[in-house]
């Protein structure tokens, strides 16, 4: 099952893009939703081609991401990961 989700909200980090030996990229990046009560901080990645959509962001832009979860397991620990494929910034 593959449903894409949205979210908008303000870029407060954006991290370093890591490579791997085997050549896998990947970049990270957070995102405020804005919620007046509890805001909610939360890290989306981009891997391969796709870290070319973090390279135009800068702290302070208000974005809408379209992004699907994904999840593992390994040696008994479970995973979530939020992989960003479509990033608007709406505005800087």
């Amino acid at each position: 099952m593959s449903e894409s989700f949205n979210l908008s909200g303000r870029v407060i980090i954006v991290k370093d893009q890591q490579e791997f030996a085997s050549g896998f990229t990947k970049q990270a990046f957070v995102v405020t939703d804005g919620a007046d009560k509890y805001p909610q901080d939360i890290e989306f990645e981009c891997v391969k081609d796709k870290c070319a959509l973090v390279a135009a962001l800068n702290v302070g832009d208000m974005v809408d991401i379209t992004f699907n979860i994904s999840g593992r397991e390994y040696n008994g620990k479970h995973f979530v990961n939020l992989q960003a494929w479509k990033i608007n910034v709406t505005s800087q």
